[in-house]
């Protein structure tokens, strides 16, 4: 029982004693696991294909439906895959252009993508 104990605490000490767990900035401070982190290239294809992605998964369940015009920006988060909070611009049936904020959680190993919120932006 002592050595299973043992077992199940290594890998927690590893991940503390680990030189990536502390900022390079602020060496106190840990790094936020599942924290937010900013796209650095939102006009990334794959980026963009999640923005489509989500407007055509939100337009499955809402009318009137909306037009993707492009991400305009975004965030990942490290899950049991990636998250991604994106901030979508799309036009309406009236053509009136707006922001939405659309969560899409991506497993690309299992070809698994699933929208989880759809939102506008309030300006």
């Amino acid at each position: 029982m002592k050595s299973l104990s043992l077992l199940l605490l290594l890998p927690l000490l590893l991940i503390l004693a680990s030189p990536s767990h502390v900022s390079a900035k602020h060496p106190r401070r840990a790094l936020a696991l599942g924290g937010w982190k900013a796209i650095k290239n939102i006009s990334d294809p794959q980026v963009q294909e999640l923005g489509e992605y989500a407007i055509a998964e939100h337009n499955k369940a809402a009318k009137p439906e909306l037009v993707f015009g492009k991400v305009v920006k975004g965030e990942t988060q490290v899950v049991s895959g990636v998250n991604y909070r994106l901030v979508v611009e799309a036009k309406d049936a009236g053509g009136a252009t707006g922001e939405y904020e659309a969560v899409v959680w991506e497993k690309t190993w299992e070809g698994f993508k699933q929208l989880i919120s759809f939102k506008p932006v309030k300006n």
